[in-house]
């Protein structure tokens, strides 16, 4: 009776990487080379039953190989695959009879591709090398201006009272610290400057002294000026109306005060933000927060400036995404002296994250992008090519980093890639196909049965 035929596996186990199996293959294989594998299977003692295949071809074989054609079957559950037992029987949970699990030997195998040299020159095949150097991180994105709200000052009354002699007009004016914006007539600030000149009047000893200093603070929690006070002092005289000053340099962005007004202190009269330096709002993705830190550099332009560039650096990075876009927003600050950068302005961001150097690398143009993985085609010798599964990190400048799955100093190609790799895939399928027509009872005598040799 003849011999089962036997799958051939040497082909696909020498292409890609095994899988778990073929981890417990190739312990198995290592156990029994040590004790003699080959040996035992050509003993001078004849064979208990028929060989499964010739002594030439076990010969050819590694031990994994080997190994792997003579491993006992599984056998499974269809509705259950969790149940996997070593013989033959019926699910403990519905009863149905179980099946023998097969190895597909094409699991995670990217077979070889042979094409002669005519053909790798029509398809104009074009190969990089896989070398190390370095990658600069960096994000580029799109921003807005804002005011520093550090810089921004919100001018209200102490007291309630009217607003007299108002000399601004417009918002947009640009005011100085110490410049006086109006002038205020307010019951309460001129009874204060009342106690304070009788408290420079003439009292017993150690205690107008006392007296004194409480009227003044209370005149400056008014928000007296102290040159105003001093003239109080001096002239030994109130003043009716008390001047309103800028507190700092910048633009008047805000005027609610009118000529004539009363105000209260909830009443904001003035709003003025110093734009000599400016906040730039920008949206990260949440791929690309890792490289973002306080300190970094950074730069941008903007459409109304054209060919001029402000340098800054990343100010703060907010503590919360956006549901929505799924970006976090990150605070840039840039000095802004000549005001050409105007709140809501759009911006080009360029953020940079610093070298990684040491890097291997490869041209972007070789990779191919499934979805689910990464793979590129390596180079193995003249005209024989491989697709490869590979771990990609970062991307810049037309590179790639990889991760793992390559080698310093390996080829990949970079054009014509996709049609080796599509060759490669139709490969593996005919593979498979080929394993499932030999059936159950022929991959069963060469997946498990006899082993011996003539």
């Amino acid at each position: 009776m003849q011999a089962p035929e036997v799958v051939d596996m040497n082909l696909a186990s020498r292409m890609v990487r095994p899988g778990r199996m073929r981890q417990v293959a190739l312990r198995i294989a290592v156990g029994l080379a040590v004790v003699g594998l080959v040996t035992a299977c050509g003993a001078a003692d004849p064979p208990a039953q028929a060989p499964s295949e010739d002594l030439a071809v076990a010969l050819t074989d590694s031990p994994m190989e080997h190994a792997l054609k003579h491993l006992d079957p599984k056998y499974v559950c269809p509705m259950h695959p969790q149940i996997v037992r070593d013989d033959p029987g019926s699910c403990p949970i519905c009863g149905m009879d179980l099946v023998e699990k097969l190895m597909d030997p094409m699991t995670g195998k990217h077979p070889e591709v042979t094409l002669r040299p005519v053909v790798v020159q029509n398809m104009g095949v074009r190969t990089g090398t896989v070398e190390r150097g370095t990658l600069w991180k960096y994000i580029r994105t799109v921003g807005r201006v804002e005011f520093d709200e550090t810089r921004l000052a919100h001018i209200h009354p102490r007291a309630d009272g009217w607003i007299e002699a108002l000399q601004l007009r417009a918002e947009g004016e640009r005011v100085t610290r110490g410049q006086q914006l109006a002038e205020m007539y307010a019951p309460a600030v001129l009874s204060a400057q009342i106690d304070f000149l009788q408290a420079l009047e003439p009292q017993p000893h150690g205690v107008a002294q006392v007296k004194v200093d409480k009227a003044r603070n209370l005149l400056r929690l008014l928000d007296i000026p102290d040159d105003v006070i001093r003239d109080i002092e001096r002239l030994r005289a109130p003043r009716n109306r008390v001047p309103v000053r800028a507190p700092t340099d910048g633009i008047v962005t805000q005027l609610a005060a009118r000529q004539g007004m009363y105000v209260t202190p909830e009443t904001e009269m003035f709003t003025i933000a110093d734009l000599s330096r400016v906040w730039v709002i920008v949206d990260v993705f949440e791929a690309q927060i890792d490289w973002l830190a306080p300190g970094l550099s950074t730069e941008i332009r903007v459409p109304a400036r054209p060919g001029r560039v402000w340098k800054g650096q990343v100010d703060y990075l907010y503590p919360e995404l956006d549901p929505k876009t799924r970006t976090l927003p990150v605070r840039l600050v840039f000095e802004n002296p000549d005001l050409a950068l105007k709140p809501n302005m759009f911006a080009e961001v360029v953020i940079y994250g610093g070298p990684r150097r040491d890097v291997l690398k490869i041209p972007a143009e070789a990779l191919i992008s499934t979805g689910e993985r990464s793979r590129v085609v390596k180079v193995l010798e003249a005209g024989r090519f491989q697709p490869v599964d590979v771990v990609t990190g970062m991307e810049r400048e037309g590179e790639v980093e990889i991760l793992a799955g390559l080698e310093e100093g390996e080829r990949v190609v970079l054009s014509g890639q996709f049609l080796i790799d599509s060759e490669s895939s139709l490969q593996a399928s005919f593979m498979r196909l080929s394993m499932g027509d030999r059936g159950e009872g022929e991959a069963s005598a060469a997946m498990g049965g006899a082993h011996a040799h003539p």
